[in-house]
């Protein structure tokens, strides 16, 4: 015989799918037997058919496709034995869902099949008036059907299982009696599959509401708690519902959870020495649902609640279970501060627990807990402090998470002195999220500058190649607003530079702090009554600024910031400037382009320019640090200037803020400066050329007020009068050359310029010289007619604006720039934006302009290009999904977007 033939035992096939040694061999051995089964239905023998459906089961658990069997489920159903009905009501079961399109067929073969599934059997019993807890057998059509207590209990697992919102809304009334059924079994599936119907369809949750009362009241456990489960169910799709329940069934409930409390020891129901812990559960989730926002089913309540959580035992993993449903609904109840301070010391004796999963639970739950009282969970902070340290990684991250909640004024020091010894010895895994969480620690309760600085430090010390950009960043703006402590600072940067020189970040903050402050360092300026004297020579600083440098491993950031300190040196410590210019030179074979031309120009400047050395080479003005924190927070891109004035718009489009960016003008210096100085000023000494004379010979032409202007009137572009434009270029030249005979590049420029240039022509030129640019129609051509913007989307935490443009001469193109505002006060890493459209338009994303979305108003934004094949046939409609995470959770948000303007 055949050993793959459709007759064999379901066993042996088992046996031969597990001897396969390779997945060849296995798929070889599955797809065999399909075509056998295949074989088999093809011939309709209905003697193999149980035994056909019970292989597909299996090999449908082993993932291959079986759907070529989904029929048999329904022939099997409609067989007269019970052993075929329980073997087809399981396949249906298993090998369909309520997408499978076979569930039509089975509503609409009732007069094939007339038991084919649980609508025909309900509705035919219930017509008759038949009482079936006696019956077995009956007779329909000369057709002999076995029927009964076990037939409704396999109708009622299938309905419960696979049931869609069509069925639901057939079968309801015919569940809903199932209800009050004789037999316990019956009520108990019954039950579930209400629960089910109930979520597929919330509108028919009043039909169940009477029922469900019922089953409160019930003895046999496994029907309350499935009378239990409904209730919930009922509780949180209906509000009607719960005021129901609430009034009627609060006390029914609370007089349930009491007797099983305090019942005596019953062997069916006993799991661990506890009467049966699933019942208790969900007693108390229904109990928290009753009680959130009610105060007088709270108050019902709390004397229960108190007697749950100090009888039950905590030594087994079902008491465990208990205790933290009992804590959950303490926490969500309207209830005193004495009961939840219970909650959180069993929560507090969770975290001793050996269990890891209890102790994760734990955590979480009180992260919640700290909201309610923070002062309970303080009490535990000493055990939640040694969770920081456990061996588990997911306890160590969760646990971190809740320190930091639990930081205050009255405890940062005591806190981050822990955390800071535990950095010392942590796994270098951990290293990176427990640096970073310090860092916030300390920047959000620093008491004092001093203080701040000692704790980074000690961060930058033990884990300064895990920190990142933004911090170190941070720490230099507050040492450089710190003008009482330079001294001390960069004393204690030197003394840990030469322990720690494997620290980059470290490395690169002290640098920065001796070519700033490495006379102080030197000379022990500004001495602490807490320092002990230390003798450091002007070799000894540059010998730390020169290992930088000619370190190996140094990146490319770290030798810049090394070479401008060099350059700084060289006029703080004058006697050794001839060896600082020996180090700078050595740069000029870096393989590096950009140390190689840093090089030239600093040893220059050492060398060709002394005079003027001191002055360039002067100390940083005082960094904003207002200003770098709201950078930081991203509500202010670092490309934005905080002139008031707007920027200009020049005649082919291209905005004139970027060429004064190319020229420094938003740098943080202009930023920090008061507000009568000008980027006129800037660019007056970066041409060496008097402004002043200017403007007093040509009355015609008014001073220019900002960096913005003056380097329009000197490209001749950006004003409305070309003779304008001209006079004021011609005279910026000519002032120049009469106060600045060396300035033969300006003469030339003057000479060779016409006294009359149009607007139009002088842009292009200069466009052309500077990128190769040409010139372009005009912002308004470009445009064509203007489109209102839209709210394409808005939920809580973020919102989508669109606004429109159409090229000129392509009508069927749109050109949609989106910008997203972050309206959290968390950030969003990660972002993505996606979006499909039907077939009649095409769509091009170009890249985000980030995929970070900064907190509390931080926006990016994206362009899109959309044809419309159908243009002013069919609007534009769009559908578009949103993916970011929110502190390590992945979020998702989808939506359609139909309000785009007519005529797009």
């Amino acid at each position: 015989m055949n050993p793959f033939s459709s007759s064999t035992r379901l066993r042996d096939m088992i046996r031969s799918i597990r001897a396969c040694k390779t997945a060849a061999e296995e798929r070889g051995v599955v797809r065999k037997e399909c075509a056998d089964i295949r074989a088999s239905i093809n011939e309709n023998d209905p003697h193999d058919r149980h035994r056909n459906l019970a292989k597909l089961m299996f090999i449908h658990m082993l993932g291959y496709p079986t759907h070529f069997g989904q029929m048999e489920c329904l022939k099997l159903i409609a067989s007269p034995g019970f052993p075929e009905k329980r073997i087809g009501y399981l396949g249906l079961m298993l090998l369909l869902d309520e997408r499978q399109e076979v569930l039509m067929l089975v509503t609409n073969s009732l007069k094939q099949y007339p038991l084919l599934f649980l609508v025909t059997l309900h509705r035919f019993l219930f017509s008759h008036g038949l009482c079936l807890d006696s019956c077995s057998m009956l007779v329909v059509k000369d057709r002999t059907f076995a029927f009964g207590i076990h037939c409704y209990g396999l109708a009622l697992c299938a309905l419960g299982n696979i049931c869609s919102a069509e069925m639901a809304r057939d079968l309801a009334p015919e569940v809903e009696r199932l209800i009050q059924f004789r037999d316990p079994n019956i009520r108990k599936k019954a039950a579930l599959c209400s629960t089910r119907i109930v979520r597929k369809v919330p509108d028919l949750a009043e039909n169940f509401i009477n029922a469900a009362s019922s089953l409160l009241k019930e003895k046999h456990h496994g029907v309350l708690i499935t009378g239990v489960q409904l209730c919930y169910e009922l509780c949180t799709i209906n509000d009607e519902a719960l005021e129901f329940f609430r009034k009627k069934c609060t006390e029914g409930l609370i007089k349930t959870l009491r007797d099983i409390t305090n019942s005596a020891y019953q062997p069916e129901y006993d799991v661990a020495g506890i009467t049966d812990p699933f019942l208790h559960i969900r007693l108390l989730k229904v109990l928290r649902v009753l009680g959130h926002g009610d105060a007088n089913a709270s108050d019902l309540m709390t004397d229960i609640l108190a007697q749950v959580a100090t009888k039950t035992e905590s030594n087994k993993n079902a008491g465990n279970a208990i205790l933290y449903e009992c804590v959950e609904t303490i926490m969500a109840i309207e209830d005193t501060s004495s009961l939840r301070v219970l909650a959180i010391n069993i929560l507090g004796r969770f975290l001793s627990n050996r269990d890891n999963n209890i102790r994760y639970v734990a955590l979480n739950m009180l992260m919640k807990a700290i909201a309610f009282d923070d002062q309970a969970v303080q009490r535990h902070r000493v055990t939640i402090l040694e969770c920081v340290k456990d061996p588990d990684a997911s306890i160590r991250k969760r646990a971190l998470e809740l320190v930091s909640l639990l930081v205050n004024e009255n405890n940062v020091k005591q806190l981050t002195k822990e955390l800071i010894d535990y950095l010392e010895i942590s796994d270098e895994d951990f290293k990176e999220d427990l640096s970073a969480k310090i860092c916030s620690i300390v920047e959000k309760f620093s008491p004092e500058k001093i203080w701040y600085i000692d704790q980074m430090l000690k961060v930058l010390s033990e884990a300064g190649k895990f920190v990142k950009d933004d911090v170190w960043h941070a720490l230099i703006v507050v040492i450089s607003n710190a003008s009482e402590l330079h001294g001390y600072t960069v004393r204690a940067l030197y003394k840990a530079v030469l322990t720690y020189s494997e620290q980059e970040t470290l490395v690169r903050v002290a640098i920065w702090c001796i070519g700033e402050y490495g006379d102080l360092l030197v000379n022990n300026v500004g001495m602490l009554g807490i320092e002990d004297p230390i003798t450091v020579t002007e070799c000894d600083a540059v010998d730390v600024v020169e290992d930088a440098i000619t370190r190996h491993n140094s990146d490319m950031t770290t030798k810049a910031m090394a070479l401008v300190a060099l350059l700084k040196l060289s006029s703080r410590f004058p006697s050794i400037s001839e060896r600082i210019k020996d180090v700078i030179l050595k740069q000029k074979g870096s393989l590096l382009l950009e140390m190689q031309q840093r090089a030239i120009e600093f040893n220059s400047i050492v060398e060709r320019h002394k005079n003027i050395r001191s002055s360039l080479v002067e100390r940083m003005p005082v960094l904003d640090e207002a200003t770098f924190n709201v950078r930081r927070a991203g509500s202010l891109p670092a490309s934005v200037s905080t002139m008031a004035k707007p920027s200009v718009s020049i005649p082919n489009g291209v905005s004139a803020a970027p060429l004064v960016d190319l020229l420094d003008l938003g740098s943080d210096d202009i930023l920090a400066a008061p507000s009568s100085s000008s980027g006129a000023d800037f660019l007056q000494d970066l041409l060496s050329v008097d402004l002043g004379s200017s403007s007093a010979q040509s009355g015609a032409t008014p001073a220019p007020k900002a960096g913005t202007d003056l380097l329009l009137d000197i490209l001749s572009i950006g004003t409305p009068s070309p003779a304008q434009n001209s006079t004021s270029a011609i005279d910026l030249l000519s002032t120049a050359d009469m106060n600045n005979n060396s300035s033969t590049a300006l003469d030339t420029l003057s000479s060779s310029a016409p006294p009359h240039i149009a607007t139009t022509a002088s842009a292009g030129g200069m466009f052309d010289l500077l990128d190769g640019l040409s010139p372009s129609p005009s912002k308004e051509a470009t445009n064509g007619p203007a489109y209102p913007p839209i709210v394409a989307y808005e939920s809580s935490s973020l919102k989508i604006d669109f606004t429109f443009s159409k090229p000129t001469g392509n009508p069927q193109t749109t050109n949609v720039e989106a910008t997203f505002i972050n309206l959290s006060p968390n950030t969003f890493t990660d972002f993505v934006f996606q979006a499909a459209v039907p077939k009649f338009l095409q769509l091009h994303l170009d890249p985000a302009s980030s995929n970070t979305l900064p907190a509390s108003g931080g926006n990016i934004t994206q362009n899109l290009r959309v044809a419309n094949s159908q243009h002013g046939k069919k609007s534009l409609v769009m559908r578009m999904r949103i993916g970011y995470k929110v502190n390590g959770k992945d979020v998702l948000e989808e939506g359609q977007i139909n309000n785009f303007p007519p005529g797009l």
